[in-house]
C-alpha cells in the first residue's frame, strides 16, 4: 500500500472509532448562577436524569460555587479581596437568594414556606440527594481562585472535584445533553 491511502485509512479508522463511541447516557450541566430557583432547577434536574439511568456531572462556576461554601467551615490564611468576597457572597445554599421577587427575603421565605408545604426537598436536601445517587459535582478552579475560594471551606459532597473547563468541555463532549443554567 501506498503511504497516503495508509494515513487516510488511519484517518477513516479514528472518526469511525469516535462514531461508534458517540454520545453516551451522560449530562453536563454548566451551573453559573448562584440564585435559589436556579440552584433548585439545577439540581431537579441532576437528580430527575439520574432517576432515568443517566451519569449526571455538573460544573460550578462563578456565583455557584458559593452555594458550595459549608457555613461551619472557616478557612485562614484568605487575603484581603478573598476574604471581602466571603464576606458579600452568601456562605452555603442556606443563604442564596431568589432570582426574582426576592424583595429583601420575603420572597425567598415564602416559596420556602411553600415547598415544605407541598413536600419540595430544600436546596441543601437536594445535594444530599444528588451525592447519595452518584451526581458528581466539578468546580471551577478559576472561580474558586477569583473569589479567594479554597477546598477546604467546600461541603463534603461524595463526588466533588476542582478541576479547569477543559474536564467539562471532555464531559460535555461525551454527553447527549448538555445545559447551561
Amino acid at each position: 500500500m501506498d503511504m497516503e491511502f495508509e494515513k487516510q485509512l488511519e484517518e477513516l479508522k479514528k472518526k469511525v472509532g469516535k462514531l461508534e463511541k458517540g454520545r453516551q447516557d451522560k449530562m453536563t450541566l454548566v451551573v453559573f448562577s448562584g440564585e435559589l430557583d436556579k440552584l433548585m432547577a439545577a439540581m431537579i434536574i441532576a437528580t430527575g436524569a439520574t432517576a432515568m439511568d443517566m451519569e449526571v456531572k455538573l460544573f460550578f462556576t462563578f456565583w455557584a460555587t458559593a452555594a458550595l461554601r459549608d457555613p461551619k467551615k472557616s478557612v485562614k490564611g484568605k487575603n484581603l479581596m478573598s476574604k471581602m468576597f466571603g464576606f458579600m457572597l452568601p456562605k452555603g445554599a442556606k443563604k442564596v437568594k431568589l432570582s426574582n421577587m426576592n424583595m429583601g427575603g420575603m420572597g425567598k421565605a415564602m416559596l420556602e414556606g411553600l415547598m415544605k408545604k407541598k413536600g419540595v426537598k430544600s436546596l441543601p436536601e437536594l445535594f444530599q440527594v444528588a451525592g447519595e445517587l452518584g451526581v458528581e459535582i466539578n468546580v471551577c478552579e478559576m472561580s474558586m481562585d477569583l473569589m479567594g475560594f479554597k477546598k477546604e471551606e467546600l461541603i463534603d459532597y461524595p463526588k466533588l472535584n476542582i478541576c479547569g473547563v477543559g474536564t467539562f468541555l471532555s464531559d460535555a463532549e461525551e454527553s447527549k445533553i448538555q445545559l447551561f443554567i
